[in-house]
C-alpha cells in the first residue's frame, strides 16, 4: 500500500513539474511574440500549468481503488 502510495507522489509531482514548465515556456513565447514582452502571460501559463497538474494529483490520490485503469477489491 506504501509502494503504491510512493508512485502515485511520484507521477504527481512528476506531471506537476512537466505541466508547469510547459506553461512557463508557452508563456515565454507568447510574451515574446504576442505581448511585447509582458510578464502576466508567463505567469499565466504557469499558474494554469500548475493548476492542471494539481487537479490530476487530487483525482489520483483521492481514488484509492483505481490501480492503473483496474477495480481493486477492497481488502478487509
Amino acid at each position: 500500500m506504501a509502494e503504491e502510495q510512493g508512485r502515485k507522489w511520484d507521477r504527481c509531482m512528476a506531471d506537476t513539474v512537466v505541466k508547469a514548465a510547459t506553461g512557463l515556456g508557452v508563456g515565454v513565447v507568447f510574451s515574446v511574440l504576442l505581448f511585447k514582452r509582458r510578464t502576466w502571460p508567463v505567469a499565466f501559463g504557469s499558474g494554469l500549468g500548475l493548476g492542471m497538474g494539481f487537479a490530476n494529483c487530487q483525482h489520483d490520490l483521492r481514488s484509492p481503488y483505481l490501480i492503473h485503469g483496474h477495480m481493486a477489491k477492497d481488502q478487509q
